[in-house]
């Protein structure tokens, strides 16, 4: 059984692209009830040696998603730079399985941000992450 092409319903082409994330397009976008969520269908191309979703892939994808939830919670353009990124590698993810990193600011401050994610692979929990940002003033705001 193949699996389904395009993303469950909610989901959107995601809009931050990234040079580092190029090459595991397409990923996907939602807001989902304070929360931020990115997923993708893994490839192969996303895999290790032992056709699982890579841990380095997984890692910069929880990073990017939690990134987004501080700065939407804090608004006004920020940008965050990441401190400490923190994974716990639960389960195996194969091919063709549909991955969500379920992102949300868990203390959106003005200068230190935290944040959790839950990863669940086909609904089921395979990973939890949580992070801490630095953030950065928005550059266009204090030069004006």
């Amino acid at each position: 059984m193949s699996a389904p092409a395009d993303p469950p319903t909610g989901f959107e082409r995601h809009f931050r692209r990234s040079p580092v994330t190029d090459a595991w397009e397409p990923l996907w976008s939602k807001r989902d009830e304070g929360r931020f969520v990115i997923a993708l269908r893994v490839a192969e191309a996303h895999c290790n040696a032992r056709a699982m979703l890579h841990g380095g892939v997984l890692s910069a994808l929880c990073d990017n998603a939690m990134g987004i939830a501080c700065a939407l919670a804090i608004g006004d353009g920020t940008s965050l730079v990441t401190i400490h990124l923190s994974v716990d590698f639960l389960g195996a993810v194969r091919a063709g399985q549909w991955v969500e990193i379920a992102a949300e600011p868990t203390q959106p401050g003005r200068t230190i941000a935290f944040a959790s994610a839950e990863v669940a692979a086909d609904g089921a929990p395979v990973g939890r992450a949580t992070a801490l940002f630095r953030v950065i003033a928005d550059v266009a705001k204090s030069s004006g």
